[in-house]
């Protein structure tokens, strides 16, 4: 079924105010930002071969991950892979 034309205003409109939201400006000392869509990501992720892998931890453990994902330089990610790889080369 077509949308009514005000329904496709209203739809253009909130696209239009959430993308001036999104933006950000040298305005405020910021500085633009280059930020990635989803699917970007997503591309670069599979040239430099990551594949999501989602698992359940216990509450303390994903607190403890995500304090020292935050000082680690490739984030929760980098930390994951290096915590991984000296686990299993150990084992």
């Amino acid at each position: 079924m077509p949308m009514k034309k005000t329904d496709l205003e209203k739809s253009k409109a909130l696209k239009l105010t959430h993308s001036m939201k999104q933006t950000r400006s040298e305005r405020f000392g910021k500085g633009i930002v280059e930020v990635l869509d989803r699917r970007e990501q997503r591309k670069l992720d599979q040239a430099k071969g990551l594949v999501p892998f989602a698992c359940k931890l216990d509450g303390e453990l994903a607190a403890t991950l995500k304090e020292r994902a935050a000082s680690h330089p490739e984030g929760m990610t980098g930390l994951v892979d290096e915590l991984l790889r000296k686990g299993l080369a150990s084992s």
